[in-house]
């Protein structure tokens, strides 16, 4: 966070346009890092050249894109699209030492690079932890607040909150576990280029099914939101025009597409999640009155004593058969993450610190809101909650009328933070992340980012040696602009560029079935069911078990390593290094000395296994406790082994791709933004999630099928 650091620049030599550069050792040897020398650089980046030098026949203007999820195990791929996304043109003759002008390094901040894997645009404007804060409420409290009521309805009171606290407990630490193993990971941090996409995370530990399962439940949740937000409006706005719900099918679609079409669809045209920071603000404080007004006009008082008391229905009202129907809700409620990178990267200055305190002031306000929404809501109107708790106020009312207009100017407000994340993951698929289009690939627009990635636009360039430190001014210079603030945007259809296109698509797409659907309540549950429970609870929950797989292994083989010493049965050597931390390591015996009178005798070469490899052989080698099998630890075991070969094995193949020889992205200065080794319990709450996630899918969806079924959703039932 605000590091400065140095990335390598491969350049192009202007006076030679056919020049093949199929030879990547001879690229490599273009490069130089951090400023050393051209020997230094060549000394570096010698094992990745000769990684990546069989990509014969290519050249340097006929590379194409390399696809979302990279073959790891063909480096040279991953190393044309560094090529590509990394173009740039020659600034001069020569320089003052006498090697090539276009030799040096090119300081940027990475979070104003553009993603090398995917092209993904980056955001050019920042938010504060406020604005941050602001966002991510925003993206929480959305329809699912006015559904809390519902959701008690269906999982009994008691039940209920107690679900609410936990969704918002595990909400919280999943949003962390998510930025910190992406931003913070000590793996990571080593990377050419960061990590910026939950998709992109996946990857790393799960390859294109990661990647995959992430973008379709993050679409999911999106998606199933926006249609909810446009049935609110369906039901509020017609309804304070005098409009009945239920009735007027036709002029309720017609106010619809006129209130989406004339500022929901403006709103989500916007490129950068930071430019919705005061509207999201304005939505979260309607949300406060919103509250304020249920609380305060719900007919608590005499539907309580309809139904025999408070303590009547405190001691009856606990947990219903419906349970994980609410369940379902109340996870749509409050699931965000589907948008936490989008916030996160508009967070200025990212550090873990930051963005805890951006995580827990958000999910605290949210779960206060909607408990307080909730109970209110849920006593005033008992088994008649409908699924838009405002539905049960009366038409006509003053009070009822305000509030409808202030859920209405929420959800006008927040359908473009899920708009965001649909046309991120649609951009994703179709075009690797690339929204701006670079102004549709015309020259103009290519020589204007040629340009800028060196320097040259409105700064000019040195012809000569004694332009040295010009040449590196202009260059640091140029660094403080993205691409996109100079390349015009295209791509698109029509008159429209692609960022424009895709919105038009989201909207159209969320459209159609908001004005065939009426009734919110299984909308919520249903979308809750399946997103909100791949993408809040087992995502997380896998994607580390699998990044920090090493370290489980490590973990596991020695519990069993010591259960097996405890029993008397024979101990692996793998699982007692492991256990002891290698503690023997350092101990010599006559037999590792040189043989007397062989001047050129060698030690036998030492069998390099890895150590996923080795703890994996340990575990397997030899019996097992009861509680291995018990706690399905053959499973995680088999996910922590894939995740760890594939993560190590995807950085090993990017570090050596671009060429950078292991060098660090960020400086090594104690800095205390790196994420420590992790614990027991950290693996312990990784499990919770993906049980609790697999339960409440299965659970969710079997509920509201039952549900729908039988009616038990109808009024009074």
């Amino acid at each position: 966070s605000g590091t400065t650091t140095s990335f390598p620049i491969l350049v192009s030599d202007r006076s030679n346009p056919t020049a093949d550069y199929s030879n990547t050792a001879s690229c490599a040897r273009r490069r130089t890092m951090n400023n050393e020398p051209s020997s230094v650089a060549n000394e570096a980046t010698s094992d990745a050249a000769a990684a990546v030098d069989n990509n014969a026949g290519a050249t340097f203007d006929n590379v194409a894109p390399v696809p979302l999820e990279t073959e790891l195990d063909d480096p040279a791929a991953i190393h044309n699209s560094s090529l590509r996304n990394r173009r740039s043109s020659g600034s001069g003759s020569g320089s003052a030492n006498g090697t090539n002008g276009n030799n040096g390094a090119l300081a940027t901040n990475n979070t104003k690079m553009k993603h090398q894997g995917s092209q993904l645009s980056l955001p050019k404007k920042k938010s504060s932890v406020f604005g941050a804060s602001s966002n991510l409420v925003n993206s929480i409290v959305g329809a699912g607040i006015i559904g809390i009521p519902y959701a008690l309805r269906m999982s009994g009171l008691w039940a209920g909150l107690f679900l609410l606290l936990l969704v918002g407990l595990f909400t919280d630490k999943s949003l962390r576990i998510l930025i910190e193993q992406a931003s913070f990971h000590p793996r990571f941090r080593s990377l050419p280029a960061p990590v910026l996409t939950f998709e992109d995370l996946a990857s790393y530990p799960f390859g294109k099914f990661g990647s995959g399962f992430v973008l379709f439940n993050m679409f999911v949740m999106a998606y199933g939101a926006m249609v909810a937000y446009l049935l609110i409006i369906k039901d509020t706005v017609p309804t304070v025009m005098g409009y009945e719900h239920g009735t007027h099918l036709l002029e309720r679609n017609f106010i619809l597409i006129l209130v989406s079409l004339l500022v929901m669809l403006p709103l989500s045209m916007q490129r950068d999640m930071a430019s919705l920071s005061i509207t999201s603000t304005i939505s979260v404080a309607a949300d406060v009155v919103l509250v304020v007004f249920v609380a305060a006009y719900s007919p608590i008082q005499d539907t309580v004593a309809t139904n025999g008391g408070i303590g009547r229905i405190m001691q009856t009202d606990s947990v219903h058969s419906t349970l994980f129907v609410g369940l379902g809700i109340l996870s749509t409620a409050m699931a965000c993450q589907h948008s936490a990178f989008i916030v996160a990267n508009s967070l200025n200055d990212k550090t873990r610190r930051r963005w805890k305190w951006v995580t827990n002031q958000s999910i605290a306000l949210a779960a206060v809101l909607c408990a307080i929404l909730g109970v209110c809501g849920y006593l005033g109107f008992l088994d008649d909650t409908q699924g838009d708790v405002l539905n049960n106020f009366p038409v006509g009312s003053v009070e009822a009328d305000g509030a409808r207009i202030l859920l209405a100017l929420t959800m006008v407000f927040t359908y473009p933070m899920e708009s965001f994340v649909a046309r991120h993951v649609l951009i994703m698929l179709v075009h690797n992340g690339d929204m701006d289009a670079r102004g549709g690939f015309t020259p103009e627009n290519e020589s204007k980012l040629a340009d800028e990635e060196l320097g040259d636009d409105d700064y000019g360039h040195g012809n000569g040696a004694g332009d040295d430190d010009d040449d590196d001014d202009n260059a640091t210079a140029a660094t403080s602009r993205t691409a996109a603030s100079t390349v015009v945007e295209g791509g698109g259809v029509f008159c429209l560029n692609r960022r424009q296109t895709w919105t038009i698509s989201v909207y159209l797409m969320s459209l159609l079935p908001s004005l065939l659907v009426s009734d919110i309540g299984p909308v919520l549950s249903l979308t809750g069911a399946i997103g909100g429970s791949c993408i809040s609870y087992i995502g997380p929950g896998l994607l580390y078990l699998g990044i920090n797989g090493e370290e489980f292994l490590s973990k596991i083989s020695g519990a069993i390593e010591s259960w097996r010493r405890n029993k008397g049965y024979a101990t692996s050597s793998s699982g007692a290094n492991a256990n002891n931390n290698g503690s023997d390591r350092g101990s010599v015996t006559a037999d590792d000395l040189p043989v007397e009178g062989d001047a050129d005798a060698q030690l036998p070469p030492q069998n390099d296994v890895s150590p996923t490899a080795r703890s994996y052989e340990s575990i397997h080698t030899g019996p097992k406790p009861c509680w291995y099998y018990l706690g399905l630890f053959p499973f995680w075991c088999a996910i922590a082994r894939k995740g760890a070969i594939h993560t190590n094995k995807k950085i090993d193949a990017a570090v050596a791709a671009f060429g950078r020889g292991g060098v660090a992205t960020t400086p090594d200065d104690g800095a205390v933004d790196v994420l420590p080794t992790p614990s027991k319990w950290d693996f312990t709450v990784s499990i919770i999630f993906v049980l609790f996630g697999v339960v409440s899918l299965i659970a969710g969806v079997g509920s509201n099928i039952y549900v729908q079924l039988n009616g038990m959703g109808a009024v009074g039932v």
